[in-house]
């Protein structure tokens, strides 16, 4: 799936998290990076981005990769992940680039680096697995 299918797949099957504003900047058939709109809803006291936000970008980069490679397969879940807070985000964007460590059969495994702009490293790093349901 192209970066333009995979957002209107995601705007069509998950309405509930239009207001991230996902952008995938890149995908190809190991990496991604997907960019999303901060507003004050994700912020959390003292002005840095929430951690459910940042888990929240990981997981939707890591479904979007996936479905880059599999096509759009709606029943795809998250089976684990694991998130290391790096650092402070800026409370202006955010983003994720990923890539794809396994692609078995039932399982896909994935590493991301979330960052914050205005900030040259990571502010956090995800590692996140799926389950592929079978083909029918």
């Amino acid at each position: 799936m192209t970066a333009e299918m995979l957002e209107a797949f995601n705007r069509e099957q998950f309405p509930q998290i239009d207001h991230m504003e996902l952008k995938v900047e890149h995908v190809d058939d190991k990496t991604i990076r997907v960019r999303m709109s901060v507003k004050d809803m994700h912020l959390r006291p003292g002005g840095t981005v929430s951690g459910p936000t940042m888990m929240q970008l990981a997981d939707a980069a890591m479904y979007l990769l996936l479905l880059a490679q599999i096509g759009p397969v709606a029943l795809a879940v998250t089976t684990s992940l694991n998130i290391n807070f790096l650092r402070k985000p800026a409370p202006g964007g955010l983003y994720a680039e990923g890539r794809l460590l396994k692609h078995g059969k039932t399982l896909a495994i994935g590493e991301f680096s979330l960052y914050s702009d205005g900030l040259e490293d990571p502010v956090a790093h995800v590692t996140t697995t799926y389950a592929i349901p079978p083909q029918r």
